[in-house]
């Protein structure tokens, strides 16, 4: 599909500034998005356009990194997705985007005698774990994070436990490889072929209170972008959020990816994507799709999964112009807008 025109991307625009003053006198939707990444940073990019009432609900089994540094250091859940949440909802002021550059600034030595001890260390990351450690409450360092960037929304952990998520997966990338092997740890399954089994551990581990309050009290919940095993799918794995999302009276939107061969899924299909959700919650119902249709294989079969989930699929052209690997804030904004109206 051609890329959008500067004069649909000024209607656009224009669309969401209408919607916001129709919006006025009425209550802005309750939101909460689920996910991690970058995959939830656009999303996020995206729904500040539309809602006041925001929350992002981010996942906490990443090992890598930064953030695997700072969870082995010092115990805490890793701070980077929520670093990544915190910095999508900064204002779009001097102030705002002064601070999102400040958060996601890394250390990067280049002195010879240095002890790289900062090394690939996100300032905000040091930021969060700071807080945490002066106010011992997981939740309350996040909302201050959050007042000081004037964040519009709250980030919260679906736990304030560290988890661990493991898989079975293929050897390697030949479709003729049946060699399974189980793979620990949320960096290393990112890079896996083929995912299956997926679990996380403790099975046990408690969601965050506020989390499931939040998805109790919504108007919409939003489920995706972002790495279909790792990031959208522990959701549905942890059994405190599962059962929240199984519960709410929220509609459920469901954003695909704008690609469907990440390493975890090559071979999978959109409807492939649905289906997978559904395996591991039988009972997850949904109200809406959204799709971009290039990419997306057959669209008839991602509209009958969709159909027997409950769900219309609401096409539509998201990626932005300059990076085609990437949601356009404005124009998935656009996309929740109307879903939001009419779905």
């Amino acid at each position: 599909m051609a890329a959008q025109s500067p004069s649909t991307a000024l209607n656009i625009i224009e669309a969401l500034r209408s919607s916001t003053h129709l919006r006025a006198q009425e209550a802005p939707p309750k939101v909460v998005a689920l996910g991690g990444g970058h995959g939830l940073y656009g999303s996020l990019s995206a729904l500040r356009h539309v809602t006041t009432d925001l929350t992002a609900v981010v996942t906490v089994a990443d090992d890598g990194g930064s953030s695997g540094r700072l969870r082995n250091d010092f115990g805490v859940v890793p701070p980077g997705d929520l670093r990544m949440a915190l910095s999508a909802l900064c204002d779009d002021t001097d102030w705002g985007r002064t601070w999102r550059d400040v958060m996601q600034h890394r250390f990067e030595s280049t002195r010879p005698e240095s002890s790289m001890a900062l090394d690939n260390h996100a300032l905000g990351n040091l930021l969060i774990v700071s807080l945490w450690q002066l106010l011992g409450d997981t939740v309350a360092g996040l909302d201050w994070a959050g007042a000081l960037l004037n964040a519009r929304g709250r980030v919260l952990p679906m736990s304030c436990v560290p988890l661990v998520i493991e898989g079975d997966a293929q050897t390697s990338a030949d479709p003729e490889d049946h060699n399974v092997e189980h793979v620990v740890g949320q960096a290393n399954l990112a890079k896996a072929y083929r995912v299956d089994n997926v679990r996380i551990t403790p099975e046990d581990a408690p969601a965050t209170p506020e989390a499931v309050e939040s998805i109790l009290e919504a108007d919409w919940v939003i489920l995706g972008p972002g790495s279909w095993y790792t990031s959208v799918l522990p959701h549905l794995l942890l059994p405190g959020i599962r059962d929240a999302l199984l519960t709410t009276t929220a509609k459920i939107c469901v954003v695909m990816n704008l690609e469907l061969e990440d390493r975890e899924t090559r071979g999978l299909s959109a409807s492939d994507h649905l289906e997978i959700l559904r395996k591991y919650a039988p009972d997850f119902r949904l109200n809406a799709v959204i799709a971009d249709p290039a990419g997306m294989g057959r669209c008839e079969a991602l509209e009958e999964t969709a159909r027997r989930m409950g769900a219309q699929v609401t096409w539509v052209q998201v990626r932005n112009s300059e990076n085609e690997n990437v949601h356009d804030p404005l124009k998935l904004g656009a996309a929740y807008e109307t879903v939001f109206r009419f779905g």
